[in-house]
This record gives structure tokens, sequence and C-alpha cells, in this order.
């Protein structure tokens, strides 16, 4: 089991720049798939970002590839999401997740989420 933690959100004006953080507890984190996922109000959750569990492969959703960094420290337990030239449409609560299998998108893929962090982008 592991347990995540989000941090690192806030507001922004639109074009800044901000980096999330996830903490993971457990001594298990170098085996998971890691992923971020957003929400805005009344919308549903969507995939961002992933990584797979050495940090060597990557996926980023379309509307972020180009602006949005995913990467992990297996030797800190710790997720993050370096989030450049941020839109208004960015404005989400962010969640990050643990998985088993690189690729997914769908949030039944993922087993072990946090809480979330607020991100709000204003124009």
């Amino acid at each position: 089991q592991v347990q995540l933690v989000e941090s690192g959100g806030g507001s922004v004006q639109a074009g800044g720049s901000l980096r999330l953080s996830c903490t993971a507890s457990g001594r298990t984190f170098s085996s998971y798939v890691m992923g971020w996922f957003r929400q805005a109000p009344g919308k549903e959750r969507e995939f961002v970002a992933s990584i797979s569990a050495s940090g060597s492969l990557v996926h980023l959703a379309d509307s972020v590839k180009g602006r949005f960094t995913i990467s992990k420290d297996n030797a800190k337990t710790t997720l993050y999401l370096q989030m450049n030239s941020l839109k208004p449409d960015d404005t989400s609560l962010y969640y990050c997740a643990a998985g088993s299998i690189f690729g997914r998108t769908a949030e039944y893929d993922y087993r072990y989420w946090g809480q979330g962090t607020q991100v709000t982008v204003s124009s």
C-alpha cells in the first residue's frame, strides 16, 4: 500500500509556472507507475501525464505536451509535475496516482490516489 500527498498548487497568472510534488509513503514507490490527473469543476477527471516505475518512460496528454514535464525521484519517493506556460484552461484540482501498468490513462488503472492540490490560472 502507498499513501500519496500532493503539494505545490497555487494561483498564478497565465504564462506562469508551478511545480507540483507528490510525496509517497512506503518502500515500494520505485515499483509503481505514477500519474497525474486533473479535474475542473463540472468536468470529469482527465489524464495529464504518467511515468514508468524506473522513470525512463513518460506519457503526456496532448493538451500539455511541450508545457508540462513529469519526473520522479525514487530515492526521495517523490513525483513531480513541472508546469510551464500555464493557461486558464489548466485550472483544476490536480491528483497524483499510483498504478502498475505504464501507458494507461484511465482512472481505474490507478489503484492509489492523493487528495489533490488546487491550481488556479488567471488570465
